[in-house]
């Protein structure tokens, strides 16, 4: 059968990945054509275009793209009524993919989506129209299930794809000694994935290093971006960036300052205690301020239900304020053996692996029931 995926996002990419493992253990003759990322492409998806050229992040910065992605809109609907898939699968992305459901659905095409939106966090009436839209709903966290009870909708609660991701995950032995790491005490600093989150960040978070002589502060920098936005920093003392190695890097981490988003998650189930940071444009700020119905903007307070972790957001985002925070999570520092507890039961909260391959089987025999019916 025939496959159609969409993936706006670095995460999205690897989610996706593993989703298309899935759905090949149950279809082996499956094909895939996809919006996403190399992970993707590696595993068979004929890539339309890279999340690298959608990844707007902020109100403010999608309405200054507003023309380009408007042109991605009409360069997908035109693909998908080419290719003729027999199911649309979104992975997260809403902005974009939502969008993409209605026009779908329009056209008599099954939609799956795997990873909701975050319609929880704001603008909940969006419900309904993923209700309307979308035909089969996988869900990443318990609580996901009871938020569509209120719509009337029944979700697949398939549990976290991140799991698969951590479990299939093998450490590099010579990580360490290939990056000139050997017996260095390591704070891992996870910047983003998106250039404008690597710009706005990553200078506040090295202003830190004075304070702690005795560690090294190694970047978690990604290909998917220019080298030019890490060549300033690649001759620092006492900074070393790596590239497309996170979760080596956090194997070895004794702490990490964290940009907001799936990483904030990731670094929790790898025990490395946290700061969340998090900076937008002042404009893009204020819109998601007034709409944001949450607590929490990190997906391990969020799960948790509480500040296990810090956030630093905007003018919080400081020298002096990351000092403080960085310097209480280290060992012997204040609040460590408390977060160490709670990421023990963040664990237990996340909950089974083998999402990827769950929310692959349902769609197969989704689309198999639709074939003998």
């Amino acid at each position: 059968m025939k496959y159609y995926l969409i993936a706006g996002e670095r995460s999205g990419d690897l989610h996706g990945a593993n989703l298309m493992k899935g759905i090949h253990q149950h279809d082996s003759d499956a094909a895939f054509r996809a919006w996403g990322g190399d992970l993707m492409q590696a595993q068979g998806a004929t890539l339309v275009t890279h999340y690298t050229d959608m990844a707007f992040m902020g109100f403010l910065e999608v309405a200054k793209n507003l023309f380009t992605i408007l042109s991605f809109l009409k360069k997908c609907k035109k693909d998908i009524l080419e290719y003729q898939p027999d199911v649309l699968i979104l992975i997260d992305y809403p902005g974009f993919n939502l969008r993409m459901s209605a026009f779908a659905k329009k056209r008599g095409i099954k939609v799956c989506y795997y990873i909701s939106p975050k319609v929880w966090a704001w603008n909940q009436k969006r419900a309904w129209k993923i209700k309307a839209t979308v035909d089969r709903m996988f869900v990443i966290f318990p609580f996901e299930v009871d938020f569509y009870k209120k719509y009337d909708y029944d979700v697949s609660y398939v549990g976290n794809p991140l799991m698969d991701a951590i479990e299939t995950f093998t450490p590099d032995p010579d990580f360490s000694k290939k990056n000139n790491l050997e017996n260095k005490k390591i704070i891992a600093l996870l910047p983003g994935s998106r250039r404008q989150e690597v710009i706005g960040m990553l200078d506040t978070m090295l202003s830190v290093k004075e304070s702690f002589p005795e560690y090294e502060f190694v970047v978690a920098g990604v290909n998917s971006l220019p080298d030019s936005l890490y060549e300033k920093y690649q001759n620092l003392p006492r900074v070393t960036v790596v590239f497309e190695a996170t979760y080596d890097l956090l194997s070895v981490a004794e702490a990490a300052l964290v940009a907001s988003g799936t990483a904030t998650l990731e670094t929790a189930l790898f025990s490395v205690p946290e700061v969340v940071c998090y900076r937008t444009s002042g404009v893009s700020y204020a819109i998601a301020k007034s709409l944001i119905r949450v607590p929490f903007i990190s997906l391990v307070n969020l799960i948790m239900e509480k500040e296990a972790v810090k956030e630093l957001i905007q003018a919080d985002f400081s020298q002096e304020n990351l000092t403080a925070e960085l310097g209480a999570i280290l060992p012997n520092g204040k609040k460590r053996k408390r977060i160490e507890a709670d990421y023990n039961t963040l664990q237990e909260k996340v909950g089974k692996s083998g999402a990827s391959q769950r929310a692959g089987a349902e769609i197969v025999s989704m689309l198999n029931e639709r074939m003998r019916g």
